[in-house]
């Protein structure tokens, strides 16, 4: 056996794996993966409506970049890709401008870190919307949002027509 074997063996073991499982997998061939095989016609809506983060950013912005990265690790093209993203209730102040958004944290130094991610996102071809009934319940005015987004009449019903469109719908 050699010495990385072990090694992996050894490493493997401090967490529960026996060494009859570490040999089995090492003479098991690699498996292929799955890809997809479908590659147009892609519609995606995410219903962003927890305030939750991710390396920085909030989470559901994180994860329509990487839904974006994956499908071009899969040979579809962003511009292949027709993906929505509806901020709405708590998530809607990610949209804001760095003023706004340093009022909603009570920072004055504070800085949205959503405003590149929904720049980037938009320049992919990804529209980020927010909820219009949204942003008259915070008392927010249409001049407050960043210029890439764009400004829904209600969260659900854009939801509901895009997927009566036939878009896959995520919640977030």
């Amino acid at each position: 056996m050699n010495k990385f074997l072990i090694a992996n063996c050894l490493a493997l073991a401090v967490f529960g794996t026996s060494f009859t499982q570490l040999a089995c997998a090492a003479d098991t061939p690699q498996r292929p993966i799955m890809q997809i095989k479908n590659k147009e016609g892609i519609k995606v809506v995410y219903d962003a409506r927890k305030d939750e983060w991710q390396a920085g950013i909030g989470k559901s912005l994180y994860y329509v970049r990487g839904l974006v990265e994956s499908y071009k690790k899969q040979g579809v093209e962003p511009s292949k890709l027709d993906i929505h993203i509806v901020l709405h209730g708590p998530t809607a102040y990610w949209a804001l401008k760095d003023e706004a958004f340093q009022t909603t944290q009570s920072d004055p130094f504070a800085v949205n870190t959503n405003s590149k991610i929904i720049h980037d996102l938009n320049a992919l071809g990804v529209k980020v919307e927010v909820c219009n009934v949204t942003l008259r319940g915070y008392g927010w005015t249409h001049d407050m949002l960043l210029p890439e987004v764009k400004i829904v009449f209600d969260a659900y019903t854009r939801m509901i027509e895009l997927q009566q469109e036939g878009y896959a719908y995520i919640i977030f």
